[in-house]
């Protein structure tokens, strides 16, 4: 499997990516990662290793890079600490809208490849990154034609960057994986997303995972369950092996 390190130039600056491909000559699909608050760090790189050794080539972009440079965080000990003050001022580098706008230039740089079966593309949310991920999906719908948010929180909200204002726009099919027990995503929230998204015509399927709590796919969370997230892999890998092949 092929790893590397690249900087794509955004509109608002220098967007430090990892690119991982399956070994082979190509072409493959492409799928974009979207983070979650955490930031990059070691157990977001090998879950995108994992999807690129599924056939895919794989972009996971530090999308913080307005924040400017951080160490790796360690979960455990964020979570032990004060989360909002070490995490709140990265967030508030950026949004739903922000992110989609860096996917322009994600997008660019996805069709400079040779090794990349376009132009149709998948996107894959953790946490945060699910808004962003939906988002994605609806800005760029000539584009996406997969998308899935994992415990993807405020989908639905009265904020102007909220997800479900895209809805009528998004032409892709789309997966949402819930928590039964998140405040990010309460089940009244979850309605109001999925009415946009059935008003829409949008094809989708929503579950909520029960048992499990925000955050269950990441290997380096506490919380992080085994077997709701391979279930969850299969999930992902399933959509996309069924809309971009």
């Amino acid at each position: 499997m092929g790893h590397e390190q690249v900087t794509i130039q955004t509109k608002d600056g220098a967007c430090a990516t990892h690119v991982l491909t399956p070994d082979g000559s190509g072409p493959w699909p492409a799928v974009i990662i979207y983070m979650d608050a955490l930031a990059i760090r070691p157990t977001l790189v090998e879950m995108a290793a994992r999807l690129s050794r599924g056939g895919y080539v794989v972009l996971l972009p530090d999308l913080f890079y307005r924040f400017g440079r951080y160490a790796p965080l360690d979960p455990k000990v964020v979570f032990a600490g004060d989360f909002r003050a070490v995490v709140g001022p990265m967030m508030a580098s950026t949004d739903n809208h922000k992110a989609a706008e860096d996917s322009e230039a994600l997008l660019a740089y996805l069709d400079s490849r040779s090794d990349v079966a376009g132009p149709k593309i998948g996107v894959v949310g953790f946490c945060m990154g699910g808004g962003m991920a939906l988002t994605v999906a609806g800005t760029f719908p000539d584009r996406v034609a997969a998308v899935a948010s994992f415990h993807g929180g405020n989908l639905a909200t009265d904020a102007k960057t909220s997800p479900h204002l895209l809805a009528s726009t998004i032409e892709a099919e789309v997966y949402v994986a819930a928590a039964d027990q998140d405040g990010s995503y309460p089940p009244e929230m979850a309605a109001r997303f999925e009415e946009a998204l059935d008003e829409a015509g949008v094809t989708y399927r929503a579950e909520t995972y029960e048992g499990s709590a925000h955050g269950w796919m990441k290997p380096d969370f506490a919380i992080y369950d085994e077997a709701a997230a391979e279930r969850g892999w299969r999930e992902m890998l399933a959509l996309f092996d069924r809309t971009l092949r």
